[in-house]
């Protein structure tokens, strides 16, 4: 390859960084709108529908972007001083800025991985829900469940564990939200449909604007109940828009491209391959996530960052995400970069 290949940046730090291509662009310039605040608009209601029969919810809510998702969810579910269970490192807790105590008042509880990275087992949240508790002990009240699990490298959870954990949540008057920011993702990697993997909660966030390219926004999904007081929190914290069909219209051209995620996951597995082969510790990953065990994740992604390779730190690791602005080629030429540094 061409020491001049170099000098063009290759950006995995996340697969938002994706840009809608002529086809999306084509779309959004295209949409019917109307005020969405008013009285609907045509091509938000069509997304809406089409999202939750994917996802098999009742209803869903576009929203702007995920952690407004979540930060409704919450609010919905939780009065102040209510516990939510979560799994360690959980997205919502650790880098949504704690919404969660200035909007919904709740206080997190982690769980541990007691099921493998990022996932938590029926035995672990039975363990933490005693089955009476004295009047001012924390009401546990949610369990917050992530798939895939971001800090965990992208980990999924598969229908029948999904199954066990959210019956048992239930059987122990829990609500369940899950946190599927890249539930298509976790669908993909399991050859399932997402709606095998929302059994039995009582809300979920998908995102559009990761791997599937959208511009910007995700949908938030549950009953027709929960989408009502949903929808006027996301009025109350400013995510009601006007003509959103312009967004929305992104958001169904990407519900039309799940299966194409297969290309960022065979292209992960690329990425963790081509570096454990140069010394690095790197696990094969189970979606478009790769973390790699350094020492100094922060000097090593300086080190990347001066060789024109774009990446973030989380855990102690360097994390790379692979996404559809990044072809096979890109991945050798990011191994071919790197094949100069020490591991």
């Amino acid at each position: 390859m061409s020491g001049d290949a170099s000098h063009r940046p290759l950006d995995l730090r996340s697969d938002t960084v994706t840009r809608p291509d002529e086809t999306m662009r084509a779309a959004m310039a295209a949409a019917e709108v109307g005020d969405d605040i008013l009285d609907g608009d045509p091509t938000v209601r069509a997304l809406e529908e089409k999202a939750a029969e994917i996802l098999g919810t009742e209803a869903t809510l576009w929203v702007p972007s995920g952690t407004m998702g979540n930060l409704i969810a919450l609010t919905v579910h939780l009065r102040p001083g209510d516990r939510f269970l979560a799994p360690a490192l959980a997205h919502v807790v650790e880098f949504e800025l704690g919404g969660w105590a200035s909007f919904a008042g709740g206080v997190p509880h982690a769980l541990p991985w007691s099921a493998g990275p990022g996932r938590v087992s029926p035995a672990s949240v039975r363990a933490s829900v005693p089955p009476s508790q004295p009047y001012d002990a924390l009401r546990d009240r949610l369990l917050c469940l992530e798939n895939t699990h971001n800090a965990a490298g992208g980990t999924v959870t598969g229908p029948g564990e999904h199954r066990a954990v959210t019956a048992t949540a239930k059987e122990a008057g829990l609500l369940v939200h899950l946190d599927g920011a890249r539930i298509w993702n976790a669908a993909v990697s399991l050859d399932v449909q997402p709606a095998e993997l929302t059994w039995g909660v009582d809300s979920v966030l998908a995102c559009l604007s990761k791997g599937l390219c959208a511009p910007m926004g995700s949908v938030l999904g549950g009953s027709a109940e929960f989408v009502r007081a949903a929808r006027r929190l996301r009025k109350m914290v400013g995510g009601a828009v006007r003509q959103g069909g312009v967004m929305a219209a992104a958001g169904l051209v990407a519900l039309s491209r799940i299966e194409l995620l297969r290309n960022d996951h065979s292209n992960a597995r690329v990425l963790a391959s081509g570096l454990r082969d140069l010394g690095w510790e790197a696990a094969s990953p189970e979606t478009n996530i790769v973390l790699a065990r350094v020492t100094d994740a922060e000097r090593r992604v300086s080190e990347l960052h001066r060789m024109g390779i774009l990446a973030t730190t989380i855990s102690g690791a360097v994390r790379f995400v692979t996404h559809a602005d990044l072809s096979e080629k890109d991945i050798q030429e990011v191994i071919w970069r790197i094949s100069s540094m020490s591991p």
